[in-house]
């Protein structure tokens, strides 16, 4: 155990059983969901979002339930809140990330749940439920899938990688945002082999740390769906930065995550605004 993780992690639980705690609840709640029939009827963008509050907030509620006496200390956070606190501990939680894929009768959602301090993501777990997998990282001890080590991809050329980008649930507020990701889209297109979206953010930023994906971006703020993805992909040995290659943090407003011999590959074709 490092340092840093010792003195982040004193005031709370050891390590392993913070983890296996997270765990349990991902599975749990993501079984729970899995049996539950999907919301049909909604054809308009008020009755979808009411559709999606009427199943998130069972589901946050349910969460915090199971593990605010983990850490006491710590505030909530789901996908849909403002500003994260900037001190302190914060549970970051989304039931379902990829809940349009959820309630239009996909499978490529899952459980995402963080716990972060200061805005550093400490322990994560991601549960895919029709896969039967689960993503976990502890801040310093490495980051698994189904319990094993993670790698990323060994390619060298951007030209074979398979390319994922998303965006933010708000990004229709931020024209600049939107702007962005079509002038990188078009240019990914370009320079990659394929360029994809497969539902929640994230699994897939998660799979470039497993080597499933080779690289990922996204123009915006989205860092309840980041944080916890971001440990998974660092600690597998993935690079994540900004578009301007500066280290990724929450709140920044890029996010850039590859296999290291493709990482400055993808820079050098995206735009930096």
């Amino acid at each position: 155990m490092t340092k840093d993780t010792e003195d982040t992690m004193s005031d709370t639980l050891s390590n392993q059983e913070l983890l296996t705690s997270m765990t349990q609840a991902a599975h749990a709640l993501g079984d729970m969901i899995r049996t539950q029939p999907r919301p049909r009827g909604f054809r308009t963008r008020r009755e979808l979002l009411a559709a999606f509050q009427a199943m998130d907030a069972p589901q946050q509620r349910w969460l915090r339930d199971r593990l605010s006496a983990l850490q006491p200390e710590a505030v909530w956070a789901d996908e849909m809140d403002g500003e994260l606190p900037r001190t302190g501990y914060v549970w970051l939680s989304d039931p379902m990330d990829g809940a349009v894929q959820f309630m239009h009768g996909h499978t490529h959602w899952c459980v995402n749940l963080t716990l972060a301090k200061d805005l550093v993501p400490l322990a994560t777990v991601l549960y895919h439920p029709a896969l039967n997998e689960t993503y976990a990282a502890l801040r310093g001890h490495g980051a698994t899938l189904n319990g094993q080590p993670l790698a990323p991809s060994d390619k060298t050329e951007l030209s074979a990688a398979y390319v994922i980008t998303s965006q933010s649930a708000h990004v229709a507020k931020f024209p600049r945002d939107v702007e962005l990701a079509g002038r990188s889209l078009s240019a990914v297109l370009g320079a990659g082999a394929a360029v994809r979206n497969l539902g929640a953010t994230a699994w897939q930023v998660a799979d470039v740390g497993g080597g499933r994906i080779d690289a990922f971006w996204l123009y915006g703020v989205d860092d309840v769906n980041l944080l916890g993805a971001t440990l998974i992909a660092q600690e597998a040995g993935a690079r994540v930065t900004d578009v301007a290659g500066q280290p990724w943090r929450a709140g920044a407003p890029s996010i850039v995550v590859a296999a290291p011999s493709l990482h400055a590959q993808l820079l050098a074709v995206l735009p930096r605004g």
